[in-house]
């Protein structure tokens, strides 16, 4: 563990270490391996948005564009789908989402019509721009993830993707209804 006599990390914020040492003191049961792990994770997790939110913001775009725009690209040719399908993708109430398009429409990013086949149904779809923005933003994020790995070796790079890979899926098999936002947590009793 690293001096925790008033050394701090970036931000102000205590470093690894002196966090670790104090969940220590206070949880005496606290594994200090894992807690390095989980902590890091989360760290790197928040400064990589962080990250990825500035250079959308160089494009103009927001990281909740960003999401739009790449669940459209999911979606593959012609990258199309329903708001509805949109906003349970997100995480997003219905209404949440409508105002996210409305904004996205306006910028030029998505069209929103009327569905030919049943005029009920709205679609939304990627415009020229859209896809644009969605390609800028992936070339400017492999330059940065590029950077974020260079001092692994190919052999660690495999070997970091398949533990993360299990990871997240027993994440996702132990709360399979957590892919969106946490609204639920936002909600005081």
């Amino acid at each position: 563990m690293g001096d925790t006599s008033g050394s701090t990390g970036i931000g102000g914020e205590p470093t690894l270490e002196e966090q670790i040492a104090a969940y220590q003191r206070e949880f005496q049961d606290l594994d200090p391996q894992v807690e390095q792990i989980v902590s890091a994770l989360s760290r790197l997790n928040r400064r990589m948005n962080v990250a990825y939110g500035r250079q959308t913001a160089g494009l103009g775009i927001s990281n909740a564009d960003w999401e739009v725009l790449k669940a459209l690209v999911l979606s593959g040719a012609p990258y199309r789908m329903g708001p509805s399908d949109l906003a349970k993708r997100l995480g997003l109430t219905p209404a949440a989402m409508t105002h996210r398009i409305d904004r996205m429409v306006a910028e030029g990013l998505v069209t929103r019509q009327r569905d030919e086949t049943n005029r009920v149904r709205v679609i939304v779809e990627l415009t020229t721009e859209g896809r644009e923005k969605w390609l800028e933003a992936m070339r400017l994020a492999t330059v940065f993830e590029e950077d974020l790995l260079q001092d692994l070796s190919a052999d660690d790079r495999t070997a970091l993707g398949d533990v993360l890979t299990r990871l997240l899926r027993r994440v996702e098999h132990a709360q399979p209804d957590a892919g969106g936002r946490l609204t639920d947590l936002d909600q005081r009793s």
